[in-house]
């Protein structure tokens, strides 16, 4: 089988494990890797990236010359595209850029002008509900007409696609997994030490953004109302509601039990989570209406919860969005924006340490066999295979 997968998103070479395991499943198996030939993230990495021909056996990652370069939707390419095509004659053809992508669209028709006959499969994260004012919906339209097969990054991006009109072959996956060679138990007693983490004090961790969405706010609430407990918060990123997370922890008095460590290299996030008796991720959803932005946010996966789940680490999450689909039996979860619960929760983990062990060993088991990158790739693989059947 031929798969072709196309994204700005390989062009960081730590995303294509899960497509380099899925080479490496059964004999036969060639994936090659679409990605755009320049490319300019924005943000702190305002820079272009250039990205270069790999080839390593059944996999390879091809840049391909692309029109916009810092727009996913917008994100088209050359004619370059159509030699590759023509070459490789894959059977299965995913766009990883949304129901609404104009790169979706090329491949699509490309597909069908070069009599390619591949299954037109595309990944969407998106999981908030929404309308559309003609060309865009006229766009998505076409793309839903003419797909075979949809992967989502989440149970409500399936939802919501039903009911605009997608009624084909749906799959739930996230888009990356996890390492486990890399995030595995580890203990770090020197880094403890480092940071001030006396024997004995129970660690809740969160990495992410610091910003209100993730529900800091409400975990901060909820700690406030353990001070007769020995914990500490170790908080492992950046954002701007540091400053309002630090003024909440001193009126409520816990300031000391802050530590925080700015964003650190990918390979060493797992030695802080190794430090954490639980890591938890409090999100929260909004709207419109509660907030300044016209289409809302709500959790489209977690995936720093199956980093810990393969650390062994148990986890404890809001009802925001896939949170509690990716946790399922393997963790604790509290309603949304409720301190109270949370602080239950995490009074549970405290006192139970019986409890603590018996949901590490869960989150490890269910992140093992469902969320590595040679597990993803396997189920990613079966539901090609599930298309191709339908011819």
């Amino acid at each position: 089988m031929k798969i072709l997968v196309a994204s700005h998103t390989y062009i960081v070479d730590l995303n294509c494990e899960k497509l380099r395991a899925m080479a490496a499943l059964e004999p036969g198996i060639e994936v090659t890797v679409v990605v755009p030939r320049r490319w300019r993230p924005g943000g702190v990495q305002n820079k272009i990236i250039e990205t270069q021909l790999k080839q390593e056996g059944a996999f390879q990652i091809v840049p391909v010359s692309n029109l916009s370069e810092n727009n996913q939707g917008l994100l088209t390419f050359g004619l370059d595209l159509v030699s590759l095509l023509r070459q490789f004659r894959p059977d299965v053809i995913q766009v990883e850029q949304g129901s609404k992508a104009l790169g979706y669209v090329e491949f699509i028709t490309l597909n069908r002008l070069l009599g390619l006959n591949a299954k037109n499969v595309f990944f969407t994260w998106w999981n908030i509900p929404y309308q559309l004012k003609f060309p865009i919906s006229w766009l998505e339209a076409y793309n839903l007409r003419h797909t075979d097969g949809l992967i989502a990054g989440n149970q409500d991006g399936v939802e919501i696609l039903r009911q605009r009109g997608y009624h084909g072959p749906a799959r739930v996956l996230p888009q990356l997994g996890v390492d486990e060679s890399l995030f595995r138990p580890q203990p770090r007693p020197e880094l403890a030490a480092q940071l001030g983490i006396q024997p004995g004090e129970f660690v809740v961790g969160f990495v992410g953004r610091f910003v209100e969405e993730k529900g800091l706010l409400t975990l901060s609430k909820a700690l406030a109302g353990l001070k007769d407990q020995r914990w500490k918060w170790l908080l492992l990123g950046r954002g701007p509601l540091k400053e309002t997370l630090m003024q909440q922890a001193i009126a409520d008095g816990i300031h000391d039990r802050l530590i925080w460590v700015e964003s650190v290299p990918h390979d060493t996030v797992p030695h802080y989570i190794n430090l954490m008796n639980t890591l938890v991720l409090p999100s929260e959803t909004t709207d419109k209406f509660r907030t300044f932005t016209s289409v809302g946010w709500k959790e489209q996966f977690g995936h720093v919860l199956i980093e810990a789940m393969a650390c062994q680490v148990p986890v404890v999450g809001s009802d925001s969005g896939e949170i509690p689909f990716v946790i399922d039996q393997a963790g604790l979860t509290f309603p949304e924006g409720n301190a109270a619960e949370l602080r239950d929760r995490l009074l549970q983990l405290m006192s139970q340490p019986d409890l603590s062990v018996e949901l590490a060993k869960r989150g490890y088991d269910r992140a093992m066999s469902l969320y590595t990158n040679k597990a993803i790739a396997q189920q990613q693989l079966d539901f090609y295979k599930s298309l191709i059947e339908k011819r």
